[in-house]
């Protein structure tokens, strides 16, 4: 079994959110991600790299990187927004299926709700009533089939805070009523912390349901702090609340081993979410983080 390590545009910056300002190009964080020793990319937001597939195979090639995935947003919580989040999936799709990646990472529409902003990091259970909760699997399943169906990709939901599925009794929710054979996990570990859970006991409670990884550590001591402070989603972000590899309390030698008892054999994504105007930092973490993994022997 082995488990490879890529890297994702996130890492330096380049994010979903509207009005996000993108400080590098493609081919330096494409360079950079791979001076750092990365193998894979995620192809971050729509239009960041190329969206033509030959000019994306040919930019990849050069470098040796592999393409997995992308991470979709949609506002699943609103039925009427299911049909033009599908047909984004659709687009994004395609690309990632004529370079042969594998999965689509859905998510909600994060970040898009000012309660949920203000609240990120601080709350338990659930916002949704099970009405809603089924409204939002019901945007889920079809996409997962459609996707399926299609392109024969898989999808991946992205528990994420600052959105409706931020804590781990919220990611349940939505795991029961999702297909299980078209819907997996992807855990993304500081995500998990910051949203009131652990990572290792996630991979125990849900087991092969956890198809997708991204390694992102979680400072307790800044997590306590935002949230005595009540730093809201982007504030504690900028304060470091997702710390470097390592330097926070997500104990990654055991998350390793309890995917490798599921017979995981497959990438994990390192993101080092920054909100930064220090230009070298997203390299330097990005080194520093392959260090890291390399001390685990990854």
């Amino acid at each position: 079994m082995t488990i490879r390590i890529a890297n994702a545009p996130v890492s330096w910056g380049i994010y979903e959110f509207e009005g996000a300002a993108q400080k590098f190009t493609y081919q330096q964080v494409l360079d950079e991600i791979v001076e750092a020793g990365y193998t894979g990319i995620e192809l971050g937001p729509w239009g960041f790299l190329p969206t033509d597939p030959e000019k994306l195979r040919d930019e990849l090639e050069s470098r040796n990187l592999k393409l997995l995935s992308s991470f979709v947003p949609v506002k699943l919580v609103d039925r009427a927004a299911h049909e033009a989040g599908e047909q984004h999936a659709l687009q994004v799709g395609k690309l990632l299926a004529a370079l042969g990646a594998p999965y689509i990472v859905l998510a909600d529409d994060n970040g898009s709700v000012p309660e949920l902003v203000a609240q990120a990091g601080q709350r338990s259970g659930s916002k949704l009533t099970a009405d809603e909760w089924d409204v939002f699997a019901e945007g889920v399943n079809r996409i997962a089939r459609r996707i399926n169906d299609d392109l024969g990709l898989k999808i991946v939901f992205h528990h994420h805070c600052a959105g409706y599925v931020e804590t781990p009794e919220e990611s349940k929710q939505l795991l029961d009523r999702a297909d299980h054979d078209l819907v997996g996990l992807c855990l993304d570990t500081g995500h998990w912390h910051y949203g009131g859970g652990d990572a290792v006991q996630c991979i125990r409670d849900f087991g092969e349901r956890v198809r997708y990884l991204h390694l992102k550590d979680c400072s307790q001591a800044i997590a306590q702090r935002a949230r005595h402070d009540k730093l809201d989603y982007f504030e504690a972000t900028k304060a470091g609340v997702f710390c470097e590899l390592g330097d926070g309390e997500v104990d990654f030698p055991t998350v390793i081993a309890e995917m490798e008892k599921l017979g995981y054999d497959g990438w994990a994504i390192v993101e080092q979410d920054v909100l930064t105007d220090d230009l070298e930092a997203p390299k330097r973490s990005a080194e520093h983080n392959r260090q890291y993994l390399r001390s685990l022997d990854l």
